[in-house]
């Protein structure tokens, strides 16, 4: 089975699409996907569907959504077998080996195969490794990878709950995590420049993110544009005094004054708000 959930829901069995277009249904499939063999309670996917409102119905009906589900797997798998020539057998899976239910819940068994968030974590967590070891290149590499597996905010045609939402906004603080990381490493190699327009835009949509704005102040200041990099500040420090009511963090201050003290062509030491001290950016 192959999984895709960081961008559109995509679930394959032998090569054959188990998505279903119902919104109900396609939810369930989300969340058991998410979560490929693990199990996942009732209650986690009737609060997904229902909210806090469930009808008294609600197991009878979510018992619909999964025989729905294993008829579109049954489907992939007799194709998948026909495409192999095989007659079907003992040992081959079944609708229910493959969407499991157990004590308390459900199980989606992958036998297996791919996830995209299982590969997101792997090389991510192989990327903040190299980090560690200073390996900045291997860290960029791997870092940049894992962000390649995005094609856009996960379940992005997913009509979620509450469940989903909660899985949503988690995913989207792991994968800028790997994203400041791997600017981080960019930065670490002297790619300032090649960073400017990323960073641009970056800085547009995450209008608080305080990492991300200190990364494309010293981007700027690198690249000769240090007026440009003080501005950056001061739209930053707006931004959270008028909406937050904070001002910038410690860190991101000592950037500032490392900027307007340094000459235009003189190194700089770059806040690093990970570890809340000043390093220094080659």
């Amino acid at each position: 089975m192959d999984i895709e959930v960081l961008g559109t829901l995509a679930v394959r069995e032998h090569g054959r699409s188990i998505t279903p277009t119902a919104p109900k249904p396609r939810q369930v499939l989300a969340l058991l996907a998410l979560h490929a063999d693990q199990v996942v309670p009732v209650s986690a996917l009737i609060e997904e569907l229902w909210a806090g409102t469930p009808p008294r119905s609600a197991r009878t009906t979510l018992q619909t959504y999964v025989l729905q589900l294993r008829a579109l797997i049954a489907t992939a798998l007799e194709q998948g077998a026909d495409g192999e020539g095989n007659e079907g057998g003992a040992g081959r899976r079944t609708a229910k080996d493959v969407l499991v239910t157990l004590p308390g819940g459900y199980l989606l068994n992958s036998g297996g195969g791919t996830s995209d968030v299982r590969e997101f974590d792997r090389l991510a967590g192989m990327g903040y490794r190299a980090m560690d070891a200073g390996d900045f290149p291997g860290a960029a590499r791997l870092l940049r990878e894992a962000l390649s597996l995005w094609s856009g905010p996960a379940f992005a045609d997913v009509q979620g709950g509450i469940q989903l939402d909660m899985e949503t906004r988690r995913l989207e603080e792991t994968r800028l995590c790997a994203l400041d990381q791997r600017i981080e490493a960019d930065l670490r190699i002297g790619r300032h420049r090649e960073l400017l327009a990323e960073l641009t835009v970056l800085a547009s949509r995450y209008r608080t993110h305080e990492n991300l704005h200190g990364q494309f102040m010293l981007a700027l200041h690198r690249s000769g544009r240090r007026g440009e990099a003080l501005d950056v500040y001061q739209r930053l420090r707006g931004t959270l005094v008028r909406e937050l009511g904070l001002e910038p963090s410690a860190s991101l201050r000592r950037l500032q004054r490392s900027i307007l003290m340094a000459g235009p062509d003189s190194p700089v030491g770059a806040a690093d708000t990970n570890s809340e001290r000043l390093v220094r950016v080659g």
